[in-house]
């Protein structure tokens, strides 16, 4: 199962586009950059249009949360990276959104309007599991980022491009420098519970574990996740590597006719980080 899975990760850069944040710089590693903000945002409505049928679909927004034309758009689509599938039909198929903050607190994430920064037992919990994320990440000098966003059409969820997408927020979060994550994961198609099995764990503040719990806006289930990008499941690492490499060759979208490259900031990996130097030899993807 999982080598198959590679076989599909190493091939996959040719369906795998990204689309980077606005002014954003494109940290080197990245190889194929296209400059064309048609294109961005003809990538980006098609997105938010897979959004809004998958999550419609799904019982998790109502029709009013949808522009006229059918679109599910956020505040953080502008500011985000974008993982992009495509099918045969150069029609998108998944997607994921990873945003940094550069000057990250509660009040300004997503998860500062779940229903546990609103309860009167558990926000004081919350704000301390966040405040104590955020200052490991000043220390250690990574990002603190958010993940949102996920979708897979209907006919792709039988195939590997969720997990691909799941595991391409590790290996994106990677090349821009590593980062400490939180996302609110729905357990709607067990989003979840992928999340947890490729290294995603649930909040704690003091020892105490941040529950699970109802969405009325979603209308699900919902867990708080956070993981570091840094330091995914074992299981799953080599995968990681695979795929940051198929994202280092897949094409980087710009909104502006210039794209500006920045130099990646240097981080330490832990030890059992497991880069895959073969990777590099010609012929490997086919």
């Amino acid at each position: 199962m999982l080598k198959l899975l590679e076989r599909d990760i190493a091939a996959v850069h040719e369906r795998l586009f990204v689309l980077a944040p606005l002014n954003a710089s494109i940290p080197q590693p990245f190889r194929s950059i296209t400059p064309s903000p048609s294109r961005h945002r003809e990538l980006l409505r098609e997105l938010q249009q897979l959004r809004g049928s998958v999550y419609l679909h799904d019982g998790a927004i109502a029709p009013e949360q949808l522009s006229a034309d059918g679109l599910h758009q956020t505040p953080e689509d502008e500011k985000s990276w974008h993982l992009v599938i495509l099918n045969a039909q150069r029609r998108v198929t998944g997607c994921i959104w990873y945003l940094e903050h550069d000057q990250p607190s509660l009040t300004r994430l997503r998860v500062h309007n779940c229903p546990l920064a609103t309860s009167e037992h558990w926000r004081d919990a919350l704000r301390r599991a966040v405040e104590s994320d955020i200052a490991r990440a000043r220390r250690e000098r990574i990002r603190y980022a958010e993940v949102g966003g996920w979708a897979v059409a209907p006919e792709s969820r039988r195939t590997s491009e969720g997990l691909m997408l799941a595991l391409g927020a590790y290996s994106l979060s990677q090349l821009t420098g590593g980062a400490l994550v939180v996302t609110t994961a729905t357990a709607r198609h067990s989003s979840s519970t992928i999340l947890r099995r490729i290294g995603g764990a649930q909040l704690e503040a003091d020892g105490t574990t941040l529950p699970a719990y109802y969405d009325p806006k979603y209308k699900c289930e919902m867990e708080l996740l956070r993981f570091d990008s840094r330091r995914p499941s074992a299981k799953y690492a080599h995968l990681i590597d695979v795929l940051r490499y198929s994202l280092e060759k897949s094409e980087v979208i710009d909104s502006r006719d210039e794209a500006p490259f920045a130099e990646t900031p240097v981080v330490e990996m832990p030890a059992h980080y497991n880069y895959v130097p073969h990777l590099r030899e010609p012929g490997f993807a086919a």
